[in-house]
């Protein structure tokens, strides 16, 4: 009654004064019942003051959330219920004051005692119900309290902050959208809260936020939100980890380039997640479809960047947004076009290759990687060769020694994809880093080296085969393509596991991928001056028997069959010189070439030579390939004695060298088909040589027999060398 004569007099002063008694005196006492007493009192005064208690707000207000803090759990709820009065008459007058509200609500909404508990759920819905009828609501100074108590651990407030989200983004007036980067980070980690209920509401939330997103991405802030998904796309826990990758996915598709100094990041976290089993399905594919939208982001544009990390424009426009929180299984093509930002027309991005591939070679150099994860890596590295090749070079030597590693890796897939992108290295004409100078500009096409044949004094004499210093009938390869071929070599000499296991795939997939001439060429080239004889023995034999039974190098094997132009005779004496580290493929690259009258000439030179049961197991391989469909020709040849005797005379030769087995009995049985044997007897000055075509003139064969001589003797020195090492080891192992 007081209060209200107070106010129909409007005696301000008076009733402050009352307001200022009930609070110091009793509200804030130190004997509990004169608190209880002051809460009745301030509620009381804010019923009589009616619509005018919105003047005197923070008198009453303060006092009571005082009282939140005590220690009597009564006295709690008492404050409670006064506050809720007071709220009531005063409606939307309260909002100033709403952070202070809100701060005392978020701690009573954790209180343990349940009264308490129920008492604060009845005035956080008077107060969302005010909140939700105004349209001054001052959503500014109420996100840096909302940014702060969003990262409570406790499960009543991470539930009150959740319902408040919930009633503010669904408040038309207010745009909660433009403040999500602050408060996105605190909804993940709420959304991994051991409480279904929590989970629920929290993943209700971010739905909301996503339909939005999609509905005004011209206003969202993607880049600010787009490490916040990075970090949660790599979450322990399931919901959050798929939540996150679903974002990941629309921010791609809507955001377009926008994404692209992130790619790393992005990376970061999708690439593992493809090598996930059948018990993460749904992540997998989401993570899938991010990285097919990451990789179409990158275009040929980016690599005529300079290195000042020039800034590529992007015009925006907005793409249509799909509908579907959680869809897995949404459609991963997308137009590739971007948003309009709010703040400017034009977004500036720029590729951070850099970042790009530090994260590709990390994964594969990791051995723990998966197989889906080094197959996409490796796809990844592809990708960038072939829209980025400037840049990309500049990573190639750091990126070769992972790239060779990974031949060795246990599935086919992972190494043709390996292959391809060593491929690209290896024929890509940014990849010409010879034969410019200093004062070259970078956009002027490099000059392009052929391969060379080595050019040794002595081999051939100067009337042996002009040209042999190049190879005119190849195209050209850029400078990595001989250190590939060499480190290629190494690899197998090193693992020599490899070289039995995959040698053979591997050289056959890259003479698909590149051309097999110049394959052939330069590991011939290269093996010439391999110091590991044995090695280079074993290599010439996988060398020859891919040549002679790939159906890849059928081409290859017809230009050598004739030898009817220079580029053939060429490459056949290039071969021919490494193939002298094995004996029998030397005959047998004789034999494809049509040389017989050579190829008995060496045969006649195997009594020099230190014949040991793999020498006769190779001569025992032979006669079964010659078998085979690869050498039809041969075989029709010795029907014409006449014209071929040195082809019957190389074959008795290996009949000679064969002890008595099935070998021996096959090719035995195959010379008893052939007609006329006493033509054998006639003179040789008569016979032809067993080659068709003009260019054979050019070729010294003198000159080839004598190195195939020098390349045995030190073979038969090297075996010499090993057997006086071991006998040495036996020696001191019996002292």
């Amino acid at each position: 009654m007081l209060v209200r004569e107070f106010v129909a007099q409007a005696k301000t002063s008076q009733i402050k004064h009352v307001i200022q008694i009930l609070s110091q005196e009793f509200a804030l006492s130190l004997h509990p019942h004169s608190r209880k007493g002051g809460l009745i009192g301030l509620a009381a005064c804010s019923i009589a003051l009616g619509k005018d208690s919105g003047l005197y707000l923070k008198e009453l207000i303060e006092p009571v959330l005082t009282c939140f803090n005590d220690a009597d759990s009564r006295l709690r709820y008492y404050a409670c219920e006064a506050l809720y009065n007071i709220v009531k008459v005063a409606r939307g007058s309260v909002l100033p004051h709403f952070d202070v509200l809100f701060d005392g609500l978020s701690r009573l909404a954790a209180d343990p005692d349940p009264n308490v508990k129920s008492g604060s759920e009845l005035l956080d819905r008077l107060l969302k119900d005010i909140v939700t009828e105004s349209n001054q609501f001052d959503l500014v100074s109420f996100i840096p309290l909302l940014r702060e108590r969003i990262y409570s651990n406790n499960q009543y407030a991470r539930q009150f902050i959740i319902s408040w989200i919930l009633v503010l983004e669904s408040v038309p007036d207010i745009n909660l959208l433009d403040y999500l980067p602050e408060i996105l980070d605190g909804l993940f980690q709420i959304l991994g809260d051991n409480n279904k209920e929590i989970r629920k509401m929290c993943e209700m939330a971010l739905g909301e936020f996503l339909k939005e997103i999609k509905k005004n991405p011209s206003s969202v802030k993607f880049a600010e939100m787009a490490n916040i998904l990075v970090i949660h796309c790599q979450a322990a826990d399931d919901l959050i980890q798929l939540t996150a990758m679903c974002w990941m996915r629309e921010f791609i598709q809507l955001a377009g380039r926008v994404m692209l100094p992130y790619s790393s990041g992005i990376l970061t976290a999708v690439l593992p997640c493809l090598s996930y089993d059948d018990r993460k399905k749904n992540i997998k594919q989401v993570a899938n479809v991010c990285n097919q939208s990451l990789m179409k982001l990158v275009i040929p544009e980016d690599d005529e960047m300079d290195e000042a990390r020039q800034l590529t424009t992007i015009l925006a426009e907005p793409t249509s947004a799909s509908s579907g929180f959680l869809d897995v299984s949404s459609d991963s093509s997308f137009s590739g076009s971007v948003f309009t930002a709010s703040s400017c027309e034009r977004t500036q991005v720029t590729l951070n290759l850099d970042g790009i591939v530090q994260v590709l070679d990390c994964h594969l150099h990791d051995t723990s990687t998966g197989m889906m994860t080094r197959i996409a890596v490796l796809k990844w590295l592809y990708h960038l060769y072939i829209k980025t090749p400037r840049k990309m070079f500049r990573h190639t030597d750091s990126l070769l020694p992972n790239l060779l590693r990974t031949l060795s890796d246990e599935s086919d897939e992972v190494i043709l994809k390996d292959l391809e992108v060593l491929a690209e290295i290896a024929s890509s004409p940014a990849g010409q880093t010879e034969g410019r100078g200093a004062s070259d500009s970078s956009d002027v096409q490099p000059n392009l080296v052929e391969l060379q044949v080595p050019d040794r004094a002595g081999q051939l004499s100067s009337s042996g085969m002009k040209g042999l210093e190049c190879s005119p009938s190849t195209p050209t390869m850029n400078s990595y393509f001989h250190k590939f071929m060499i480190n290629l070599l190494k690899r197998f000499s090193s693992e020599r596991k490899l070289l039995e296991a995959r040698g053979p795939f591997i050289i056959r997939q890259l003479c698909l991928l590149l051309n097999a001439e110049n394959i052939f060429h330069s590991m011939a080239d290269i093996l010439l001056r391999e110091e590991d004889l044995k090695f280079a023995s074993t290599m010439v034999h996988t060398l020859n028997t891919i040549l002679l039974t790939s159906s890849e190098l059928f081409q290859l094997r017809n230009q050598l069959k004739e030898l009817k132009t220079p580029e053939s005779c060429n490459l056949f004496c290039c071969l021919y010189r490494s193939w002298c580290h094995n004996p029998v493929t030397t005959v047998s690259l004789c034999f494809l070439t049509q040389n017989y009258k050579h190829a008995y000439d060496l045969i006649q030179k195997f009594g020099d030579l230190d014949v040991t049961v793999d020498f006769l197991t190779e001569v025992d391989k032979l006669v079964q390939l010659i078998e085979c469909p690869i050498f039809t020709y041969l075989r029709l040849q010795m029907l014409d004695v006449k014209k071929n005797p040195y082809l019957i005379k190389a074959l008795y030769g290996l009949l000679m060298l064969l002890p008595q087995s099935s070998a021996f009995q096959l090719l035995s049985h195959r010379l008893q088909c052939v007609p006329n044997p006493e033509l054998l007897q006639m003179d040789s000055t008569k016979a032809t040589t067993g080659l068709r075509g003009t260019s054979v003139s050019n070729i010294n064969y003198t000159e080839l027999l004598q190195h195939f001589e020098k390349v045995q003797n030190k073979h038969l020195e090297a075996r010499h060398q090993r057997a006086g090492q071991a006998e040495q080891l036996d020696r001191r192992v019996v002292l």
